[in-house]
């Protein structure tokens, strides 16, 4: 360990006896990302004994080796090769100590206050109004140091975006993120070598632990022991290097849930709990994402600096067509699967010019029409893009089309299976509107699963309450998120910090 490693002890499954463990606590967490992390913390410092069950390996900092591949077989969920049933979206997750926190780009938004207000209206949750979640994000930006990026942190490729929706009256601006005096790598996805990304990893989990939190990994919780209202115990399954299975056992006052949106439903649907309103695993969100490229005459090199260093959109209005294009790529290799280049020669040509190339990702709030649940013992993800939402991809191909004209690009490439170009500035509407929704026509990808387990104030529409509570169990919370109640458009990992840690005040305030 080198001195600058933060002090993180964590039970590794080939520590644990061949017998497994029986553990006491006051309260145990599944899942140590975002969410579950921050409860760890909130809760351990208020002097409660705290258990954390990871089911993903503990990776140290200084074992990241900065390479894509390797980071999807050793910190990704299924190795990076979670899909859709249809199999034209990736959604990409993290599968280790930090959970997604490890492999993200860093990007930080406040949830739009169009979509809290929603919430308000929409699904009763009166209490979780801007003002009052405000405290809460300031707390966690303060935490992870939190900024817009500094001049210096706008790459090229970041500065290409703001010039050119300068020039169109689209609002953009350097994007915030969650780091510390960053290298500019820019292998943010395959986690932080240098501890710079203030990840879980980092921060909450290494603050939890100093508080006497116990955190295992690799450790998969399967089944809760159930008594009237109450979860008693949560059994799981610590699978070592040599592939033996050991159980542990944690018997609590408290279960925190806390393993993300694809994961936490399928634990509950596993234990038949907490589904009287049968939406445990319904309203699946995950804002589908496109690579959109533009092909200068200079160079650009968009995977130098910062993973993303600029974003423009209307990011105020998501409920109403709004979309979020952020300014990142992750290098040539990964750009050869986003957009067609071709074959041979040609292959060979397009992947030399990728230096030339301008590059940007779009979101949008998508509706939530997916759901995750188990065919046998098998996990399935159920999603295609809605229609509605076609018509807000098209418009966020739209912008940025014409966003990267206005910035001196050439030629567009759009993030189609089959080759789509735009030529000319004068064809962008043409070739748009020519655009059609359908399966395994355009190459989508996710970081950002939600929904699955609503939170709601109707306990016969939502399956947690407003106090992250379930509505069919005492003792049980969902903190992830699993529990939005809607697409939020943007990142959606200051939302997920900021709830958990709302959450654990309302915890312990009825403690």
């Amino acid at each position: 360990m080198s001195a600058a490693e933060p002090i993180l002890n964590v039970t590794e499954p080939d520590s644990i006896p061949d017998a497994g463990l029986k553990l006491e606590a006051d309260v145990v967490v599944i899942g140590s990302g975002a969410s579950g992390a921050v409860m760890a913390y909130e809760l351990s410092r208020s002097g409660a004994k705290v258990v954390v069950l990871e089911a993903g390996p503990y990776i140290r900092s200084t074992q990241f080796q900065e390479h894509f591949r390797t980071a999807l077989e050793t910190l990704y969920e299924d190795h990076g090769n979670q899909t859709n049933t249809t199999g034209d979206l990736a959604v990409l997750q993290g599968s280790c100590v930090g959970g997604s926190t490890v492999v993200n780009a860093a990007v930080c938004f406040r949830p739009p206050d169009s979509v809290l207000e929603h919430w308000q209206t929409e699904h009763g949750l009166e209490n979780l109004s801007p003002e009052t979640l405000a405290p809460y994000f300031e707390r966690v930006e303060r935490n992870l140091s939190i900024h817009e990026n500094e001049p210096h942190e706008v790459n090229y490729n970041g500065r290409l975006l703001l010039e050119g929706a300068k020039k169109l009256g689209i609002p953009a601006s350097p994007t915030s993120r969650n780091v510390k005096n960053c290298a500019l790598s820019g292998h943010c996805i395959s986690a932080c070598k240098t501890d710079r990304k203030q990840s879980m990893l980092v921060t909450y989990l290494p603050w939890a632990s100093e508080h006497g939190a116990t955190i295992l990994s690799g450790t998969r919780a399967e089944r809760f022991e159930v008594r009237g209202r109450r979860v008693r115990a949560v059994e799981a399954v610590a699978t070592d290097s040599r592939g033996r299975h050991k159980p542990v056992r944690v018997e609590a006052g408290l279960v925190v849930v806390a393993a993300g949106p694809i994961q936490t439903p399928l634990l509950f649907q596993k234990n038949s709990l907490g589904n009287s309103s049968g939406q445990v695993g319904l309203n699946f969100a995950c804002h589908p994402s496109l690579a959109v490229f533009g092909e200068h005459d200079e160079s650009i090199y968009a995977w130098v600096g910062a993973t993303i260093s600029a974003h423009a959109g209307n990011i105020e209005n998501p409920l109403e067509g709004g979309y979020l294009l952020e300014a990142g790529m992750v290098g040539p290799v990964v750009t050869s699967t986003w957009v067609d280049g071709g074959l041979g020669r040609e292959y060979l040509e397009f992947m030399e010019n990728s230096k030339r190339l301008q590059a940007a990702v779009t979101l949008i709030h998508d509706h939530n029409v997916g759901r995750v649940y188990l065919d046998g013992a098998r996990k399935r993800i159920e999603y295609d893009l809605d229609d509605r939402d076609f018509e807000s991809l098209r418009e966020a191909l739209r912008g940025t089309a014409r966003i990267y004209f206005a910035a001196g690009a050439k030629r567009v490439y759009l993030p189609t299976t089959r080759r789509t170009t735009i030529d000319r500035e004068g064809d962008v509407d043409s070739v748009i509107n020519e655009l059609r929704n359908g399966k395994n026509k355009y190459r989508f990808s996710s970081y950002h699963p939600q929904g699955t387990m609503r939170m709601g104030a109707d306990p016969a529409r939502s399956v947690v309450g407003p106090d992250g509570r379930c509505h069919d169990l005492d003792n049980v919370y969902v903190p992830d998120a699993s529990l939005f109640p809607s697409s939020i458009m943007v990142n959606p990992q200051v939302t997920v910090y900021g709830m958990a840690s709302y959450i654990a005040d309302g915890i312990k305030a009825r403690a």
